[in-house]
């Protein structure tokens, strides 16, 4: 791509490619500039820094957070399209949950706007803009530990992650079944591959549900 055809959004999406096959430490404004077939100068025109070109790749995953939910659905029918959504791109490129402590919220419309939309929501469902911050940080955490602890690994293949339940399986099998009875049950269950969408689903109604439940306007 010659530097007179170099878009930002071409920058976004290349960097978008990057990281998803060689990892976000992969997204630098040199390699990225390589990739482009640009000098380092060229992407400047674009992106001051590689904080900025980091927010802006964050921005660019953000934005379907709420990009299609219906402003006439309740509030928690909202906030569970908006949960599913960051789940959805959690999954797609699990080092989201890395970038967005790395980036300048002040520089990332996308991250602002979904907060904002997150505690409107929350307020809606009665609780206050304090306990709203809070309940938005709560489901952020939520969704990346989700994604971290997903069975299996992530990002691993079919075979990778059938290795790592065997080895989990072998570990609690040797455990004193009479001292922990429920963890040698549970090892025989991982003889099956898990079912990542139910995996998913749980999640959103366990998180959910205590958000509803707690909701003063419940």
């Amino acid at each position: 791509m010659t530097p007179e055809k170099l878009t930002r959004q071409a920058v976004i999406e290349r960097a978008l490619r990057l990281a998803d096959t060689d990892g976000l430490q992969a997204v630098t404004i040199r390699r990225l500039a390589a990739e482009l077939g640009v000098t380092p100068t060229a992407l400047y025109w674009h992106v001051k820094n590689k904080d900025e070109l980091l927010s802006a790749l964050a921005d660019h995953l953000l934005a379907a957070l709420v990009a299609d939910v219906d402003p006439n659905l309740p509030w928690n029918q909202r906030l569970r399209a908006m949960v599913t959504a960051l789940l959805a791109q959690m999954r797609a490129h699990p080092y989201l949950s890395t970038l967005l402590p790395m980036i300048d919220k002040s520089a990332a419309e996308e991250y602002r706007r979904a907060t904002d939309t997150a505690i409107g929501l929350l307020t809606e469902a009665g609780f206050t803009l304090q306990k709203a911050d809070q309940v938005a940080t709560y489901l952020l955490l939520g969704a990346a530990v989700m994604v971290s602890c997903q069975p299996g690994g992530v990002g691993n293949d079919e075979v990778e992650a059938a290795e790592l339940r065997r080895q989990h399986r072998l570990d609690l099998e040797r455990l004193p079944p009479g001292r922990y009875p429920h963890l040698a049950a549970f090892a025989a269950t991982l003889s099956t591959p898990p079912d990542l969408d139910a995996y998913y689903s749980f999640g959103i109604d366990l998180l959910l549900s205590a958000v509803e439940t707690t909701a003063p306007n419940g």
